[in-house]
C-alpha cells in the first residue's frame, strides 16, 4: 500500500514515553515551554481496531524498526463499545521519524460481543468511500488488537508544532470469531508525549526537544498492546 502515499505530505513524529512523573506534571511542563504551547482541543478518548497480516508482518516491522513500517486501523472517538457512528479507516506509513497517513470514512457498525472478522469485512465492503483496490487488500488481513486511551492536544504559539499527550492506555485481545473482550491489559504508568511538525520545520525541532528532560524513544502503542497481551 506504500504507493498510495503522497511523499510531499509527510511530517515528523517524535515520541517520548514517560513513566517518572504524572500526566498532570507533563502537561505543566508543556505549558511552561518557551514555545508557548496552549491546549487547542478538549481531552477525548481515542479507540482503535488494528489489522495485520496472518504472520503479523506489520507488528514485526514496527517492533524491529524496519525502514518502512505500516499500520492499518479503524479509529473512532468517544465510547469504546456500542454503536460507532463515524469510524474512519486509517492507513499509516512511517519511515524513521517521518510519517504520513490516508483516511477513509467508513459505514457505521457496532462493537459488541458479536464483532468478528466477517462482520468487519462486511462493513468494509459496504463503505462506499473506501476504494475497491484497498478493500481487496483489507480482506487479506486479520484482526490483531483493540485499544483505547485518553489524549490531550497542544499547539505552539507560532502554529508550527503540535504536541499530543496520551495516557490511561488499555489493550484488548481481539479474535476473528468470538470476542468477550475480557482478556485485556492496562498501562496507567506510562504517558506518551508526541511532537508533530512538518518537514519544513525540522531544523527548529531540536530547540523544542532540548527544553524537555525526557528521552526520545521508539514507541508504538500497537506494538506495546500486542506485547502487553503476550505477557
Amino acid at each position: 500500500m506504500y504507493y498510495l502515499f503522497n511523499h510531499d505530505k509527510w511530517r515528523y513524529e517524535r515520541k517520548f514515553v514517560i513513566a517518572e512523573i504524572t500526566k498532570h506534571e507533563i502537561e505543566s511542563i508543556v505549558k511552561l515551554h518557551p514555545a508557548i504551547f496552549s491546549e487547542i482541543f478538549y481531552e477525548r478518548q481515542i479507540n482503535n481496531i488494528y489489522f495485520d497480516t496472518f504472520h503479523m508482518d506489520n507488528y514485526i516491522d514496527n517492533e524491529v524498526g524496519t525502514s518502512k513500517r505500516l499500520k492499518i486501523r479503524i479509529r473512532w472517538y468517544g465510547k469504546l463499545f456500542g454503536y460507532i457512528k463515524k469510524p474512519v479507516l486509517e492507513i499509516k506509513i512511517k519511515t524513521g521519524y517521518l510519517g504520513s497517513k490516508i483516511s477513509y470514512p467508513m459505514a457505521p457498525f457496532t462493537l459488541s460481543d458479536n464483532l468478528n472478522l466477517d462482520s468487519i469485512q462486511f462493513v468494509f465492503k459496504n463503505s462506499q468511500l473506501i476504494p475497491d483496490i484497498i478493500k481487496e487488500e483489507l480482506l487479506k488481513l486479520k484482526l490483531s488488537l483493540l485499544n483505547c486511551y485518553r489524549r490531550k492536544y497542544f499547539r505552539s504559539a507560532d502554529n508550527n508544532f503540535r504536541i499530543t499527550v496520551d495516557s490511561d492506555m488499555v489493550f484488548f485481545h481481539i479474535s476473528e470469531n468470538f470476542n468477550t473482550f475480557l482478556h485485556k491489559s492496562t498501562d496507567y504508568i506510562n504517558t506518551v508525549l508526541e511532537l508533530k511538525y512538518d518537514k519544513l520545520f525540522d531544523d527548529y525541532a531540536e530547540k523544542i526537544t532540548n527544553e524537555f528532560s525526557f528521552r526520545l524513544t521508539k514507541s508504538s502503542k500497537y506494538v506495546s498492546g500486542v506485547n502487553h497481551l503476550q505477557l
